[in-house]
């Protein structure tokens, strides 16, 4: 599917035409996956266009850059503000942004210090990265494991490791199921390719923790934070592939999906996709990325 592109972008503190915002072809981060990024979305509001999560996103750019020891060249109220005007500029009512910040030209091999750090940030309409979001998605176990905590720190959002959840998707996908789940070094589950997991029996939802390699997600954070809205018990605890095949619902989440049902785990049927706690959750989340539940409003960052 061909990028949707936008106007501009913003590259190193200025608005650049789409098609000029270029990189040298031997920048570091290029060839050694040094970089880290931020996949946030803008959602259509009663009030305009909106951020969603934007202070969290950004933090979490900023403690990734800093467990790869780089610093970066703007603060946090600084790409705020550029996030603002590049939404503002594309004249976007809902898009994704892509926050990247990555080792640029300078210098060649794995000493990172002679590199000079480039930032970027990107806005363009995009769907989410998962087909049949209503009706469920098709999951494969991978046989490619996640990367173990100790390899690199699940906690930073890096782009280098993505390698891993590429190879997962493209093999899902080449045997004809829509996405990846993807174990840790221990066997216990870790995540999708792009998304945290869910699993609900007897109304407990649960979802495994950073140490099985699994971003500590900002929207896995916010399924919880609606869970307890709701009453329901929530715990972040070791997941076995067999709690999953076990569970009266599954479901995935993240930034660039949403919250997607999934109706199938290795030919194994689930009870329900979407469940009663999944469909109730979802129905959550569209209430606070919009701004129709006053109680998550401090979630937005208006745009207009």
């Amino acid at each position: 599917m061909a990028l949707p592109e936008a106007s501009t972008i913003w590259l190193d503190g200025a608005l650049v035409p789409w098609q000029e915002a270029r990189v040298h072809v031997l920048t570091h981060g290029l060839h050694y996956g040094t970089g880290v990024l931020e996949g946030t979305r803008v959602f259509a509001t009663a009030d305009g266009p909106a951020v969603f999560r934007l202070p969290e996103h950004l933090r979490r750019l900023e403690r990734s850059a800093r467990m790869l020891r780089m610093e970066l060249p703007y603060t946090v109220d600084d790409l705020t503000k550029a996030t603002i005007e590049l939404v503002r500029a594309n004249g976007h009512r809902s898009c994704y942004l892509r926050h990247f910040a990555f080792l640029g030209y300078g210098s060649m091999g794995m000493d990172m210090r002679s590199s000079p750090v480039s930032t970027s940030i990107a806005s363009w309409e995009w769907q989410s990265q998962l087909p049949e979001a209503d009706a469920g998605i098709r999951v494969k176990t991978s046989s490619w494991r996640r990367n173990d905590p100790n390899t690199v720190p699940p906690a930073a959002k890096a782009t280098g490791p993505y390698l891993n959840s590429v190879l997962a998707r493209r093999e899902a996908t080449d045997a004809g199921y829509d996405e990846a789940l993807l174990l840790g070094p221990d066997g216990s589950v870790s995540e999708c390719t792009g998304e945290n997991v869910f699993a609900v029996r007897d109304g407990v939802l649960r979802t495994p923790p950073t140490s099985a390699g699994a971003l500590e997600g900002i929207t896995q954070d916010t399924v919880l934070a609606l869970a307890r809205g709701l009453g329901v018990e929530v715990r972040v605890e070791r997941l076995l592939r067999s709690d999953l095949y076990a569970a009266d619902e599954v479901f995935v989440c993240g930034t660039a999906a949403g919250v997607v049902p999934v109706r199938s785990l290795d030919d194994r049927e689930l009870p329900a996709a979407p469940g009663p706690l999944t469909a109730r959750l979802r129905a959550a989340y569209e209430a606070a990325v919009s701004g129709a539940d006053p109680r998550y409003r401090h979630w937005l960052t208006p745009v207009e």
